[in-house]
């Protein structure tokens, strides 16, 4: 099949790789023509392992190409999937769809007859609705369907998700839009992936719902941690005995500084306001935003504990910062929050991460980059392991120690075994391990 992906970001670019590896014509198109050009260059603008060589692989066979010229990429297309930025409106929380709807206009004027229109998005639940009334205002004469289909992409892992999901979720409202589905998912379809049918609404609903689901799992689990420092047990060990249970499962019950990124944290904000607007309060997931923002806060507290309840003048080590590991993305990273309490409390950070500093540079302006661990632990009063890189799981223990001021090391992932830091002279705290 042929089809046009609107938006080069996370989304729309590596599920446009995806798509032509499965063998459809696919054509990327985005409004800045500088991330066009470093496409058409080969220059992937986004860390992500593997989709380098996805796409230029695609590109040589001659399945994948870029563009600006919208009307042209969707002028003979079987099916555009929009997949551009839905981000949190500041004030509210709604989910800002501005450029979904500017989208959805102009491909309808563009767009052949017939032809599928599909909300790659992340969307709020009625958003199928007014992009199929923006077509019909727009293009009254054209036969084009509108369909919901979320992406459930785990950043990092993003190629392994698309190629071998758990389930492809779609939303139509026709006939037409379920057979042009079908067509482009059937390689998945025939290695037996479930692909799940339902109204648009339903399917909206699913994407928020998932996410808010698995964020209540962290929020709950970094309580747990709390009381376990209390009482004297051990979160990771209870994280297993609960994991064990088929009903519950081992998935996102890893205790840490809260989650970030760019799913959980404007989707569970969006799904309150729309819970809000429907007159159905969901307090679970009001009190899983709450507590995870008051945990980034918690996290730099116990860095200041460590350092004696004074950071002044204080040197830390900050090791990792994007919001999790084999990604350079910084939105929301527990990194913002907790390095700009160290230094409002007066500490100096200095800060290494492999892939997100970079990215991380205009956010963090009063933190000094380093060129690897070591330079950053160079002198440090204390260490505070924020990111998980496996770089950072099997570092020359007797080396950190040597190269820092003070042996101080806060470990917010659990990295290393308690027993391991205090036999190698450190003074160490984890999260939920007494």
């Amino acid at each position: 099949m042929r089809l046009t992906m609107i938006g080069t970001g996370y989304v729309g670019l590596v599920s446009g790789a995806c798509f032509s590896e499965f063998g459809h014509h696919v054509v990327c198109v985005d409004v800045n023509p500088k991330i066009v050009e470093r496409l058409q260059a080969g220059e992937i603008p986004i860390y992500e392992p593997g989709l380098d060589r996805l796409v230029a692989r695609n590109v040589e066979a001659g399945r994948l190409r870029f563009t600006t010229d919208l009307d042209e990429a969707v002028a003979d297309a079987d099916a555009v999937f929009i997949a551009v930025g839905t981000p949190s409106r500041r004030g509210d929380g709604h989910a800002d769809l501005s450029f979904v709807y500017a989208a959805a206009e102009q491909v309808a004027r563009a767009a052949p007859s017939p032809c599928l229109i599909v909300n790659k998005s992340t969307v709020p639940v009625g958003t199928g609705r007014e992009v199929e009334a923006i077509v019909r205002r727009t293009a009254p004469e054209k036969a084009i369907s509108v369909a919901s289909n979320p992406e459930f992409l785990r950043e990092g892992s993003a190629i392994k998700d698309f190629m071998h999901p758990d389930r492809v979720v779609c939303g139509v409202a026709d006939e037409h839009a379920e057979r042009i589905l079908r067509g482009i998912y059937r390689p998945l379809s025939l290695r037996d992936v479930k692909i799940q049918f339902a109204e648009r609404e339903t399917a909206e609903v699913i994407k928020y719902a998932a996410n808010a689901f698995l964020a209540v799992k962290i929020s709950y689990i970094n309580e747990m941690a709390d009381l376990c420092e209390q009482v004297g047990a051990n979160v990771q060990e209870v994280a297993k005995g609960i994991g064990l249970d088929n009903r519950i499962g081992p998935k996102f019950l890893h205790p840490g500084p809260g989650y970030g990124g760019s799913c959980f944290p404007k989707d569970t904000l969006a799904l309150l306001r729309t819970s809000e607007e429907a007159g159905t309060p969901l307090k679970i997931v009001q009190a899983t935003v709450d507590v995870n923002n008051a945990r980034k806060r918690a996290m730099a507290d116990r860095v200041v504990k460590a350092l004696g309840g004074n950071a002044k003048g204080k040197r830390v080590a900050a090791l990792g910062l994007a919001f999790k590991p084999n990604t350079d993305d910084m939105r929301d990273s527990p990194s913002l929050d907790i390095l700009a309490a160290l230094i409002e409390a007066g500490a100096t950070v200095v800060a290494h991460d492999p892939a997100a500093m970079k990215a991380a540079a205009p956010l963090l302006p009063a933190v000094e980059m380093a060129g690897s661990a070591y330079d950053a632990l160079a002198g440090a009063d204390a260490a505070v392991l924020i990111t998980e890189w496996n770089e950072y799981r099997a570092l020359d223990l007797q080396k950190v120690k040597s190269a820092m001021a003070s042996p101080v090391f806060v470990d917010l992932r659990n990295v290393y075994p308690p027993e391991d830091m205090r036999s190698a002279g450190f003074t160490y705290s984890s999260i939920g391990r007494s």
